[in-house]
């Protein structure tokens, strides 16, 4: 697996994440979770949220997996059993193109990201969305 630059994986969700709302944490490998209401240390919240719903245990719907295809980046975005925790798989990632290794590959990053649990970025947007 080709390990992708952190300042990419910051350029890419912040092109994908753009709900003004929306705080957000990256972890080393391109998991994202998102946290729709954010409170305190993000970075804490979010490596709570990715050590529960991170790992891959076989036969349970935490290996489950669905996959998007982006369209204000090159990749994909695999989805799993939390919808607010997202992995991004560039085009050079993964051994194919099929969806099944695209998901394979997302979800082993994702595994790989709930089980080492290294923040790489905190997006906090808690105060900066306008009024409604």
């Amino acid at each position: 697996m080709i390990a992708v630059n952190t300042e990419i994986l910051i350029d890419v969700w912040q092109r994908l994440l753009t709900d003004p709302r929306k705080s957000w944490v990256l972890f080393e490998r391109g998991t994202c979770v998102v946290l729709t209401t954010p409170d305190g240390d993000l970075a804490e919240q979010a490596t709570e949220m990715l050590r529960e719903f991170g790992p891959v245990q076989a036969g349970s719907p935490a290996g489950d997996f669905g996959v998007i295809d982006v369209k204000d980046a090159d990749g994909w975005v695999v989805t799993g059993h939390h919808q607010d925790v997202l992995t991004y798989v560039a085009p050079q990632e993964p051994d194919g193109e099929d969806n099944f290794a695209i998901g394979l590959c997302g979800r082993a990053k994702r595994h790989q990201d709930g089980t080492e649990l290294r923040v790489v970025h905190v997006e906090d947007k808690r105060g900066s969305a306008g009024p409604s």
